[in-house]
């Protein structure tokens, strides 16, 4: 009987172990992750999809980041239908945003979704055999486009959120899931080393096919690595620099710049405005584009990654049919349009004034007394009609994110900042003098900021003053402000400028707080380690 009893143990034990080695088979269909990774085109078909989750302005909401860059600023209002039309923009820009923002938490998700999506690749690509597609120059390629694009995103939540939790690998369990927050200088320090990294493996933009134009290259790298250390430089950062001198950013910024300037890649292009049409995407003057195509899809109730089309043009564009029937939102601001000098072209080219036959419904068009339309992402036609959308609702411009010009005009800060008077200069005047532009040189022009004339501008606020004019509504304008830790005085002074309307709608600014937003508290009830930004 026991005889008989271990021979059953020992058959029930090999039954087991075969039926164990049966259900740990692989399942029809279903690819491994180390299948996948076993050729070059699979290699860049995973790179292409990081980038995907750059496109991503729609979720449970609109989460376009001109929202923040823009409607936050001084430079424009939400716009819409009436106040209560987007009201998580409606609640960011009058200092009344609560932890359970939807746009917030959408743009926080997506950025998570793009680094997930890069540390799979990172992962994977640098044990991947070679092949006929991926030579030992490709792979590098594409092991620098991760980099690139892992810093991006996590530059963007810094800049809204400040120190985010820091996850540079495949999050392999639940227990890796609950992650603490790094710190601002952790973060930059991780953007800065993946940037770095980057810039060696990338190729210039000259040496892409045109049709990988939009990828990221060594210009882009450079790019980023000016930018992300003039933001860690400035003083709305001092207080995150432990002690650093922000003389060593503004080097770095300035030796990145040299680069880009000496590789003779880019230039202005002679006419502001093609930068704005379809004809001129990727052109000489783009160093980073979000690249979007004509898309007929639509991913209403779907949210994430269900169209390759941009939402900026339906959005931006005036309420009233004659003006391209849109939705009316980023509304600029007469703060902005009194800014601008005399003879200055940019001004129309990014703000269209309506007059009263244009506008068909005020009520719905004059937002709190602003009747003024954004124009850059409105999609024209050469002859100034607007370009008819193959869908309702989905547009195909791409979005500029680093133009030549604020490469020049960071070079101008950085040089401005270490005391190199006559490059910062000579960079802020190449900008004015752009052939469509021609603005007279510095010195020897009078600013108008806030209502007040200044007939002597220091060189500071002169680049700083550039920068408006040059990059307005293009979402660069809040992050300025904050870096460089004027956004208190700048919205208090910009709000007595406002209309009553306008004002009545805002709650105090409060320095220490409103220069970030909060972190959604959705991620919060899931991971308890992280902790709210002051205030909140």
């Amino acid at each position: 009987m026991k005889k008989n009893f271990i021979s059953l143990i020992i058959i029930l034990a090999s039954t087991l172990t075969a039926c164990d080695d049966w259900l740990t088979a692989p399942q029809p269909g279903v690819t491994m992750t180390e299948d996948f990774y076993s050729s070059g085109d699979a290699a860049i078909q995973n790179i292409t999809a990081c980038y995907v989750p750059l496109q991503w302005e729609y979720s449970s909401t609109y989460c376009c980041e001109w929202f923040i860059g823009d409607v936050v600023s001084d430079d424009a209002l939400k716009g819409g239908q009436s106040t209560n039309d987007m009201s998580d923009v409606y609640d960011m820009e009058n200092w009344k945003t609560a932890t359970n923002n939807t746009l917030l938490h959408d743009f926080y998700k997506a950025q998570y979704q793009g680094i997930a999506r890069c540390n799979m690749t990172l992962e994977n690509i640098p044990n991947m055999d070679l092949d006929s597609v991926m030579t030992q120059n490709v792979k590098n390629r594409l092991i620098g486009e991760a980099k690139f694009l892992r810093a991006y995103y996590y530059f963007r939540l810094v800049r809204v959120f400040g120190g985010v939790p820091k996850v540079d690998h495949v999050i392999g369990s639940d227990a890796e899931w609950q992650q603490a927050r790094a710190s601002v200088a952790e973060i930059y320090a991780f953007i800065l080393s993946d940037l770095e990294d980057a810039q060696k493996y990338l190729w210039k933009k000259s040496e892409y096919a045109d049709e990988d134009m939009g990828r990221a290259t060594k210009g882009a790298a450079q790019a980023m690595l000016m930018k992300a250390n003039l933001y860690f430089a400035g003083d709305g950062n001092a207080k995150y620099r432990n002690g650093a001198d922000a003389a060593q950013y503004y080097q770095a910024a300035k030796a990145w710049g040299d680069s880009i300037i000496a590789s003779g890649e880019y230039s202005l292009c002679p006419n502001y405005a093609d930068n704005f049409t379809l004809a001129g995407e990727n052109g000489p003057e783009s160093v980073f584009e979000i690249q979007y195509v004509e898309d007929p899809t639509s991913d209403y109730g779907e949210g994430f990654g269900f169209t390759r089309g941009t939402f900026a043009v339906i959005l931006t564009r005036s309420r009233s049919s004659m003006l391209g029937g849109g939705w009316g939102f980023n509304k600029p601001t007469q703060n902005l349009y009194d800014e601008y000098e005399t003879g200055d072209t940019r001004r129309d080219v990014t703000i269209l004034n309506p007059n009263d036959t244009l506008i068909e419904n005020p009520a719905q068009e004059i937002y709190l007394g602003s009747r003024y339309i954004s124009r850059k992402y409105a999609l024209y036609n050469d002859d100034l009609s607007y370009y008819t959308l193959t869908h309702a609702t989905r547009g195909p411009i791409n979005n500029k994110q680093i133009r030549y010009a604020d490469v020049l005009l960071m070079y101008a800060e950085a040089c401005e900042a270490l005391g190199n008077e006559s490059e910062a200069k000579a960079k802020l005047n190449e900008v004015r003098q752009r052939q469509s532009v021609n603005l007279p040189e510095y010195p020897g022009y009078t600013l108008k900021i806030n209502g007040e004339e200044i007939s002597n501008p220091t060189l500071r606020q002169a680049i700083r003053h550039e920068r408006r004019m040059e990059l307005a509504m293009e979402g660069h304008r809040w992050f300025d402000l904050c870096r460089w830790g004027v956004a208190e005085e700048t919205m208090n002074a910009y709000r007595a400028t406002e209309s009553q309307e306008a004002q009545d709608q805002m709650a105090t600014f409060i320095a220490g707080k409103h220069e970030l937003f909060p972190i959604p508290d959705e991620e919060i009830e899931l991971n308890p380690l992280l902790e709210q930004n002051p205030g909140y």
